[in-house]
């Protein structure tokens, strides 16, 4: 008999000698010492039997648990380039992430970068789904990792826009001429309207912008350089049409304080773009979502925010003088 075996047998027969006794009235001790005994042996033998236990990898299980959880929650990013300053871009486009998040049942999230370029990154590192940008910064995107348009919007009946070159009221500035040796704005250097265009109209001089100027800035949002005109920090700065039209139709000052020198021809209007991998059903989703914003009362709330009359499927080739301007700019 083996050791294990003895030692069964060793306290059976004290478990029958315990057991007797408290069929004869032993003491509560003794019945307490039975159950002791009798747990010992269950443990006991659980102990002398080959276990196989199931390997279940804790990460494996946490995996699969987040991957499902982030299908079906995580949030659409949405980024916005500041054309008008953070606040007021926030403002403006609160209701179209309430839209979105309840009619795609997800939440949305707003992401704002200072520059275009950033902007630009997001999106090629897919992360953000869809982005609000410039025409100068699609033609960079696109040129950079193949960025696709997704829909552009229709304002006042129209589908482009322009760059206004803008000098103080007062200023005796009547051409771009006038501006030599003088201080001048930009708004970002990726913006068509805002940097490209001005460039390539002193490129067409036949002058050097770089020596052209006496000094430039960077403003990052046309509202700013139009404000800086206004306020005279700079002499003159080139802004987008649309941004300008808004501004002095909200703030009647910026027209008194403000004028247009030079008006450029028109350009494919700022786009919506998404990264050329992102899921296809998604961009389908996307796609008919903002190109029916239109049609229910809800969605022309939303249009009316962003002074938008509507989203109208994309034209690459809205966008050939923004990409001519910008080859001939890089040289």
């Amino acid at each position: 008999m083996s050791d294990y075996g003895r030692f069964r047998f060793q306290l059976s027969i004290n478990c029958d000698i315990i057991c007797m006794s408290v069929n004869k009235g032993g003491t509560y001790l003794s019945t307490r010492l039975l159950l002791l005994l009798l747990l010992t042996l269950f443990v006991l033998g659980a102990c002398g039997q080959q276990v196989t236990y199931r390997h279940v990898s804790l990460r494996e299980a946490t995996d699969s648990v987040d991957e499902e959880k982030v299908s079906s929650t995580a949030p659409l990013r949405v980024a916005v380039a500041a054309v008008l300053s953070p606040k007021a871009t926030l403002v403006s486009y609160q209701s179209l992430q309430e839209y979105l998040s309840v009619s795609l049942d997800r939440p949305v999230e707003l992401v704002q970068r200072q520059t275009y370029a950033e902007i630009n990154d997001l999106v090629h590192s897919g992360e953000v789904e869809v982005a609000f940008i410039c025409g100068g910064a699609f033609v960079q995107g696109e040129r950079d990792f193949g960025m696709e348009l997704l829909v552009m919007p229709q304002v006042r009946g129209q589908t482009t826009y322009n760059s206004y070159i803008i000098v103080p009221q007062d200023s005796s500035t009547q051409t771009v001429a006038d501006l030599r040796g003088k201080v001048f704005a930009f708004t970002d250097p990726l913006s068509n309207s805002g940097r490209l265009v001005p460039l390539y109209v002193v490129l067409r001089m036949g002058e050097l912008p770089e020596k052209f100027f006496a000094r430039t800035i960077y403003t990052y949002g046309h509202d700013n350089s139009i404000k800086a005109v206004a306020d005279k920090l700079v002499d003159g700065a080139a802004v987008d049409s649309l941004v300008y039209e808004y501004a002095i139709a909200n703030n009647p000052q910026y027209l008194e304080r403000t004028r247009i020198i030079y008006r450029s021809p028109d350009f494919g209007i700022p786009p919506v773009v998404v990264n050329p991998n992102l899921d296809p059903a998604l961009k389908a989703q996307l796609s008919n979502l903002l190109l029916t914003l239109h049609e229910n009362e809800r969605g022309r709330a939303v249009l009316a925010d962003l002074f938008i009359d509507r989203f109208l499927p994309p034209d690459p080739n809205a966008y050939d003088s923004i990409r001519e301007i910008a080859a001939a700019v890089r040289r």
